[in-house]
């Protein structure tokens, strides 16, 4: 990475990284969707960013414009596919064919660290583009495996940012309490003053 890449990461607004669903970590990299819209990959550093800090920066690759655009491409597919899952509706064919074509084209693959623990490599020559294939492949698996009943939007109105609802009862609201489910509370409460 650049002196100028650098510079441009350090100033990029901080990932959200408290979803446990590594595709809905992805789709947070653009938050309050439907309010004051946060975009946290400005830039091609952001992405080479992202990537290194959930784990799927393969090979210490950078990414290049194209790869951002690539990126930004798959997290809308993912969140419009989620949206649709979460609201029972049929998701749109060619979002569902963004997310398989990646998923089908990446060469990534799991391997055990000395630790015992997964990491993710590539034979490939495009190792941006094999990362942003596991995170399509993830989509996969929860928006069309066992979990895809308990796929979630937000109910706070400007974020509508997607999960998976774990709780017993099924009655989780936020994507997250620290942020969504603090901000409700907080109008809540001067509401009641």
């Amino acid at each position: 990475m650049s002196a100028r890449e650098s510079a441009q990461a350090a100033d990029a607004p901080p990932f959200r990284l408290d979803n446990e669903y590594l595709p809905f970590r992805f789709t947070a990299t653009l938050t309050d969707r439907h309010g004051a819209r946060r975009e946290r990959l400005v830039d091609a550093a952001c992405l080479t960013a992202w990537l290194d800090a959930t784990g799927l920066r393969l090979l210490g690759a950078v990414a290049a414009p194209a790869d951002l655009a690539t990126a930004r491409d798959l997290r809308e597919a993912i969140h419009r596919v989620g949206t649709a899952v979460a609201e029972g509706s049929e998701p749109d064919p060619d979002d569902r064919e963004t997310i398989n074509a990646l998923a089908r084209d990446t060469r990534a693959f799991p391997m055990l660290d000395e630790q015992g623990k997964v990491m993710w490599s590539t034979d490939s020559r495009r190792p941006v583009r094999d990362g942003l294939g596991i995170v399509a492949r993830s989509a996969i698996d929860v928006l069309g495996g066992p979990v895809r009943p308990r796929v979630t939007a937000c109910r706070n109105q400007d974020c509508r940012g997607l999960f998976v609802d774990t709780s017993r009862g099924r009655n989780r609201r936020w994507c997250s309490m620290n942020t969504c489910g603090n901000k409700s509370k907080k109008a809540a409460l001067k509401n009641r003053a």
